[in-house]
C-alpha cells in the first residue's frame, strides 16, 4: 500500500471513530454520573436523525443549522424522561443494584418504543438526501465534504463537553458525584436537579450525532441500536466515567474496523470488534486510557 492510501484509510477510521466518540460521551455522561445504562441511547440518535431528514427534505433547511435544534429538542426530551421515568426509579429502588436493573428495563421498554414509533410513522425503508458530496482533495488524498465536516463537528461538540466537564463549576459538581456521590451531596450538590440536566446534556449529544450521520449516510429505523453496542464498547476501552477515555476510544476503534475491515473482509466489521471488547475486558478491564482517580 501507498502512504496515500495508509493516509485515506486511517483518515476514514478516524472520521467513523470520531462519531462514535460523540455517542459514547452521552451514554457515559449517563451511566458515569446516575448509573444509568440507557440502551436506548441509540434509539434517540436515530430521533436525530430523522428529524433532521425530515426538515431537510421537507422545507429545504440546511442540516447543519438543525445540529443544535437537535440537540435542544433532544436534551429537553431527556430531561422529561428523566422526570418521569428514572426519577420515580430513583425514589422506590431500595438500593443501587435494584435501581440500575429497575433502569435497564425501562430502557429497553424505551428502545423499543421508540423504534417501532418511527417506524411506524415513516416507515422502515431506506432514507437520505445530498449534502456537501463533493470530494475536498488534499495533496494526493480526498474525502467527501459532507464527512469531513462530520469529523470536525463530532470532535468539537465532544471537546466542548470535556472541557465544560473539567473547566466550570458544573463540571466540578458532575466529576466530584462520579467519583464519591455520598461524599458530593454532603458537600451540597443537588443531584435533583443535576441528575436531569445531564440525562438530558447526554440525550442532546446522540441528536446531534443523529444530525450529523444524516447528512453522510442512509438513515433507517433501526440504525441506533449497533450505535448503542458501539458506545458501550467505546466506553469499556476508554474506561467507563471518563470522558477523554470515550473520546480516544472511539477514534480508536474507528480506525481499528477501518484497518481491518481492509486487510480481511468488511462482513468482519462487527466481530473485530467484539474481538477488542472482549480483549480489553480480560487484559485491562479498567479501560485503555482511563487514569486511577480520574474521570473526566
Amino acid at each position: 500500500m501507498s502512504i496515500t492510501a495508509w493516509l485515506e484509510l486511517i483518515a476514514s477510521g478516524l472520521i467513523t471513530g470520531g462519531i462514535y466518540a460523540l455517542v459514547a460521551l452521552g451514554l457515559n455522561l449517563q451511566y458515569g454520573l446516575m448509573r444509568i445504562l440507557n440502551i436506548a441511547h441509540g434509539e434517540f440518535l436515530m430521533v436525530g436523525a430523522y428529524l433532521t431528514w425530515l426538515v431537510q427534505t421537507q422545507f429545504g433547511i440546511s442540516p447543519l443549522l438543525m445540529v443544535p435544534v437537535a440537540f435542544l429538542v433532544l436534551m429537553v426530551l431527556g430531561v422529561v424522561l428523566h422526570f418521569l421515568c428514572f426519577r420515580r426509579l430513583t425514589a422506590t429502588s431500595p438500593n443501587l443494584d435494584v435501581f440500575e436493573a429497575r433502569g435497564l428495563m425501562v430502557a429497553f421498554g424505551l428502545m423499543f418504543l421508540v423504534q417501532n414509533f418511527v417506524s411506524w410513522l415513516w416507515g422502515g425503508d431506506l432514507r437520505g438526501y445530498d449534502y456537501l458530496t463533493e470530494p475536498v482533495k488534499f495533496g494526493e488524498v480526498q474525502f467527501a465534504a459532507n464527512k469531513l465536516l462530520v469529523f470536525f463537528l463530532a470532535l468539537l461538540f465532544s471537546g466542548a463537553l470535556i472541557v465544560l466537564l473539567r473547566m466550570t463549576l458544573l463540571g466540578k459538581g458532575v466529576r466530584a458525584l462520579m467519583q464519591s456521590p455520598i461524599g458530593a451531596q454532603l458537600m451540597g450538590i443537588d443531584t435533583k436537579r443535576l441528575h436531569p440536566l445531564m440525562f438530558g446534556i447526554g440525550l442532546g449529544l446522540s441528536g446531534i450525532a443523529g444530525a450529523l450521520l444524516s447528512m453522510a449516510y442512509t438513515i433507517t429505523p433501526y440504525m441506533g441500536q449497533p450505535y448503542t453496542v458501539t458506545a458501550l464498547i467505546v466506553i469499556t476501552l476508554g474506561g467507563f466515567g471518563s470522558m477523554s477515555g470515550a473520546l480516544l476510544g472511539g477514534l480508536f476503534l474507528g480506525v481499528i474496523e477501518a484497518l481491518g475491515m481492509h486487510f480481511t473482509n468488511p462482513s468482519l466489521k462487527a466481530l473485530l470488534s467484539y474481538a477488542v471488547f472482549i480483549a480489553v475486558l480480560l487484559l485491562r478491564p479498567e479501560g485503555l486510557f482511563a487514569r486511577k482517580g480520574r474521570k473526566a
